[in-house]
């Protein structure tokens, strides 16, 4: 399957090419700068330029799923929040919709099925997530959303802690490895559509955690 990660120099990004393409998937790697290519290339993927905030859709030409995990970053201010996190990831999903790419895997954010449960400095961050989020569950699309809690740069323990379609308060940190290798399992695993999936590290094997219970 020809995969377009959307935000592939990211941190799960870049954790995430390699392993789809172990997966004997063809992964394609959407970025910015053609700066990036060498990069994207050195991690089995094919570069293709798209700006969330100019043009992208034609980086999608030939994907059969998309996986979306862009992200502003916490350096830039809320503006970029909307613009990408939100409004970026909302004509990811018109743009799949119109050219006929059914499959989205989106990396959200754990509490955003609530934002109301969430106050702070995080609160626009996590609400920007709800709106993307809503859009996909709203669209014609076999959506699964990845909830990840506090993600960390630590080597993949290949466990976690996935809660399908439900949001505990409190789990431990997840390395981004592990994050990437739940896209994996999600997008080799039709049963997980339709699904809202927090994820904690834990001690499950990804495997056997992306399950959604019978």
């Amino acid at each position: 399957m020809s995969i377009a990660v959307i935000g592939a120099n990211g941190g799960i990004g870049r954790r995430l090419l390699p392993r789809l393409n172990e997966a004997d998937h063809e992964p394609i790697g959407v970025v910015r700068s053609e700066e990036q290519f060498d990069p994207i290339r050195d991690r089995g993927a094919k570069p293709m330029l798209g700006d969330l905030e100019g043009q992208f859709a034609s980086a999608l030409d030939g994907a059969d799923a998309v996986v979306f995990t862009a992200g502003a970053g916490g350096s830039t201010g809320w503006d970029k929040t909307i613009l990408v996190d939100l409004w970026g990831a909302e004509r990811v999903v018109r743009a799949c919709e119109a050219n006929g790419i059914d499959r989205f895997v989106m990396i959200s954010s754990r509490g955003a099925d609530d934002p109301e449960r969430r106050q702070g400095p995080i609160k626009p961050y996590i609400v920007a997530k709800h709106v993307a989020d809503r859009t996909l569950q709203q669209s014609s699309l076999d959506e699964t959303i990845l909830r990840p809690t506090r993600l960390t740069d630590e080597e993949g323990t290949g466990c976690v802690a996935a809660y399908f379609d439900t949001d505990p308060e409190a789990g431990d940190p997840i390395p981004r490895a592990d994050v990437a290798q739940a896209v994996v399992e999600c997008l080799d695993h039709d049963a997980t559509i339709g699904h809202a999936v927090t994820l904690y590290g834990g001690d499950t094997p990804i495997e056997d955690a992306i399950q959604p219970p019978s």
